[in-house]
Formats: structure tokens, C-alpha cells, sequence
């Protein structure tokens, strides 16, 4: 049975790197050469749980012609949601996001789940960053996490 997510990947490497490091805090994970690609990849500090993978559109798990369509399609806002952060503040978080230049996409918004904001990294993947609510499902201890503490 499953019971966390430990990776999940954006498109894009110099970039996001710069970005997710430089604008939003994260740090370095891994940075290895795996011959066939650059296993690269960030995390919010504090948290080894949960990675993202940096990941360039080619090879091994897509051929250039592939890549190219996936570059176009992502630049564009194809990608759909990529990935969620939460934070204790959502509005100071936005303000300093604001400051730094991120793109947001979508203000800052009440919702039954908390407030949340969306912004878009360099190479057009979506991001939602929320501050949770009390009445949230993800604001509760869920069962494996119970378990592994």
C-alpha cells in the first residue's frame, strides 16, 4: 500500500533551478550526472520527505521531437498543476513572491480550504502555494503519518 509521495517532477533545470532555489527558498537535494541525464533536484529545507525532480524534456524518457512539443506545450501553460506548497502566511508569502518578480496567476483567493495563490515558474509550470484552514482534510494528521511518528 502506498502511503507518501517522496518525488514528483517540473519540466525545466537551469531555470527552475535559479527559480525554485533562488525565489522560493527551496534547496538542493541531488545534483548527480547519471550519464544519460542530470538527476537534479530541490526540496522545501527541513523536509527530506518530499523532492521534486527537475527534469529537461529529452532523453531517456522522450525523444527530441517529443521534447520540442513538450517545451512548446508547457511554455504555454499546458502543464495543468505541477506542484502545491503550503505556508503559514499566505499573504506575506505573496507580497514576497510579488517583490522578487514571480509571475502570480491567480490572486490571492479565500477558500473553503484555506487562502491560496498560484504563481508560474520559468517555464510555465502552475504552482499553488495555500495556507491551509482549520476545516482543510490536509490541515488533519492523516493515518501514515500517524504511523511513522
Amino acid at each position: 500500500m502506498l502511503s507518501s509521495i517522496n518525488i514528483s517532477h517540473v519540466f525545466d533545470q537551469d531555470k527552475a533551478l535559479d527559480f525554485y532555489v533562488g525565489k522560493l527558498g527551496l534547496e538542493v537535494s541531488n545534483d548527480l550526472d547519471l550519464g544519460v541525464m542530470r538527476w537534479l533536484t530541490v526540496r522545501v529545507p527541513g523536509d527530506p520527505t518530499r523532492d521534486i525532480l527537475l527534469e529537461l524534456p529529452g532523453p531517456p524518457s522522450m525523444d527530441s521531437k517529443t521534447a520540442e512539443q513538450v517545451r512548446e506545450t508547457i511554455s504555454k501553460g499546458g502543464s495543468g498543476f505541477a506542484a502545491g506548497f503550503t505556508t503559514d502566511n499566505a499573504k506575506k508569502t505573496c507580497e514576497s513572491l510579488k517583490a522578487k518578480g514571480v509571475e502570480i496567476s491567480d490572486d490571492l483567493t479565500e477558500r473553503d480550504y484555506g487562502t491560496d495563490f498560484g504563481i508560474r515558474d520559468p517555464f510555465g509550470n502552475h504552482i499553488r502555494i495555500v495556507q491551509l484552514g482549520v476545516a482543510s482534510h490536509q490541515a488533519r494528521p492523516t493515518a501514515a503519518n500517524a504511523e511513522r511518528k
